[in-house]
């Protein structure tokens, strides 16, 4: 999944520590394009948002041998009352779980302006996460141990099929300036079927009638400590396969919702 959007998060991605990913299997992820219609949900006088529309688009592929690239693109229009703005943020990514690589770049515009652009990549040691960062600037980072984003997908199905409703973990996803980790915790519920007159559940396509877990992650600071507030908390449907529909996403002052509004299952490559 992703975390992505107004330069946090993803729509994605939450990663988990000190388990090995062999216990999922990488085979169960699909291949497949998924699109998003965005709407504002709720916002306090504090946000400064008085409305907000948009699309996301996030595109999976790849294979456990040849590494998954992701490809994520989350607009939006913003109303403040006085003016509306463009918002486009584009991140693509690659990674390698065989041997602990991920390569990242995020580029944020604002009405068509790049406003910031992110490059890196990141590699497990046996000290941690090791960063190199080449833009904004050049430079490395030493990180604690932290998974990746598909890492992360497989987790969280594995868990969620041995009957784990809460866990938390520390993930890396190059996400902000790519320089930090952040702490989650996550929520997963009971396997469901899908109601007649669920939102998106006739975009699914093959998946409308198959069940889904109930999933809430929230993020937040790893340097935080005591009860601190997460920075961000989203829901969503999930399925094994790693699709996800009905997502809500809360920034705190302001919090949108996302329906599928098409979804693309591509075939999956085969390893060689």
């Amino acid at each position: 999944m992703f975390r992505k959007g107004f330069g946090l998060v993803s729509v994605g991605s939450v990663c988990f520590a000190v388990m090995t990913v062999a216990a999922a299997d990488a085979s169960t992820l699909v291949p497949h394009r998924a699109v998003y219609d965005l709407e504002l949900k709720d916002a306090s006088e504090r946000s400064g948002i008085s409305g907000m529309y948009g699309r996301m688009v996030y595109e999976f592929n790849g294979s456990a041998c040849e590494g998954y690239t992701v490809s994520f693109r989350f607009v939006t229009q913003v109303d403040t009352g006085e003016e509306v703005r463009l918002t486009d943020q584009q991140t693509t990514t690659y990674e390698d779980m065989r041997n602990g690589n991920f390569r990242f770049l995020t580029r944020s515009f604002t009405d068509e302006k790049l406003d910031k652009e992110v490059r890196g990549s990141a590699h497990d040691e046996q000290s941690g996460v090791k960063v190199e960062l080449t833009a904004p600037d050049k430079r490395e980072v030493a990180l604690a141990a932290s998974r990746f984003p598909t890492e992360h997908m497989l987790e969280v199905i594995d868990r969620a099929k041995r009957g784990e409703s809460f866990f938390e973990a520390r993930i890396f996803d190059g996400s902000d300036s790519g320089d930090k980790t952040l702490i989650t915790s996550t929520f997963v519920g009971k396997p469901r079927k899908p109601a007649p007159d669920d939102a998106d559940v006739g975009k699914a396509g093959r998946l409308a009638g198959e069940n889904y877990w109930p999933v809430t992650i929230s993020y937040f600071n790893d340097d935080a400590s005591g009860d601190a507030l997460p920075i961000y908390r989203m829901s969503f449907k999930l399925y094994e396969n790693g699709v996800t529909r009905d997502l809500t996403m809360d920034y705190g002052d302001f919090v949108l919702t996302g329906k599928l509004a098409n979804l693309e299952v591509f075939k999956a490559e085969e390893c060689k």
